[in-house]
């Protein structure tokens, strides 16, 4: 995901923001919201889906593939609820030795060494 040069619909670079700032502040918007509702904000979960031509005709709709954009707050919350969900899932050891696909640090390249040593040795 190319936070850097997307502007999302508030029309500011993840670059713009300083860090310090981004976390603090979309941590505290989004417990309020969520004490008082118990949802995301409405605005965090809205897109605007763009058409991006990818090759071929551009005449032909299958020649284009839908890009999202989204609110850098929305950006920055998914990050970091992906961290802590991700840090959960590693301590926990939920996920087994054996899994690849989606595994920090692990392909499918990975999978097929690990196959292929077992099978050899």
């Amino acid at each position: 995901m190319q936070l850097v040069r997307s502007h999302g619909l508030v029309h500011l670079t993840r670059s713009q923001i300083p860090s310090f700032v981004r976390a603090s502040s979309v941590q505290y918007i989004y417990q309020y919201k969520q004490e008082r509702t118990g949802e995301v904000p409405e605005d965090w979960r809205k897109a605007s889906v763009t058409p991006v031509f990818k090759k071929g005709k551009k005449e032909d709709p299958g020649n284009y593939r839908p890009v999202s954009l989204t609110s850098i707050p929305g950006k920055v919350m998914e990050q970091l609820i992906l961290e802590v969900i991700s840090n959960r899932v590693e301590e926990k050891k939920v996920i087994g030795s054996g899994q690849h696909e989606f595994t920090k640090g692990k392909s499918c390249l990975t999978n097929l060494i690990a196959f292929y040593d077992g099978m050899t040795g």
